[in-house]
């Protein structure tokens, strides 16, 4: 199945379209009654496993929040992020806590457009990209957009991750 590519509006994707960005929206379906997860994204997408990235949100020592770009087949090192972020330890925040911090789901949390402004960091590997796939805001919407756009606005730094 190829993936479509539409507009779909959410706010991640209206930040995108006010900043004049360089993206393209591109949307997938998943099979029904499957556990979620970046495998199976990249897999709907059809896409390099070099290019499509998963968004995770962590907590540190010092409760801060922090939140890093790694690519979807990966698994966040934490004891890189925690040194990226500047804690002494991170650990991920649970699923249920993902909405009140974020503003998106479990499986649609995008860098762009979160309630509040988190340090955010991107695996380093993205510099080597052309273009990443992150999430657009909604299980089923990824977007297409130059690692600058993550650097720019979602004020993001590059970091060792995995």
């Amino acid at each position: 199945m190829k993936p479509e590519k539409k507009i779909v509006k959410t706010n991640a994707v209206r930040i995108l379209e006010r900043s004049g960005a360089d993206f393209e929206t591109v949307t997938y379906e998943l099979p029904e009654g499957v556990e979620f997860s970046g495998a199976l994204v990249r897999q709907a997408l059809d896409a390099d496993p070099e290019i499509t990235y998963k968004t995770l949100c962590a907590r540190g020592r010092s409760g801060g929040i922090a939140v890093f770009c790694i690519p979807a087949e990966s698994e966040l090192d934490l004891k890189k992020a925690a040194a990226a972020a500047g804690e002494k330890s991170v650990e991920l925040v649970h699923v249920k806590e993902l909405r009140e911090l974020t503003g998106y789901e479990r499986g649609a949390v995008s860098p762009f457009g979160m309630k509040k402004a988190y340090p955010t960091f991107l695996e380093e590997a993205a510099s080597l990209c052309e273009r990443i796939l992150v999430s657009g805001g909604a299980k089923g919407c990824s977007v297409s957009v130059p690692p600058s756009v993550v650097l720019e606005l979602a004020g993001a730094r590059y970091a060792d991750l995995v």
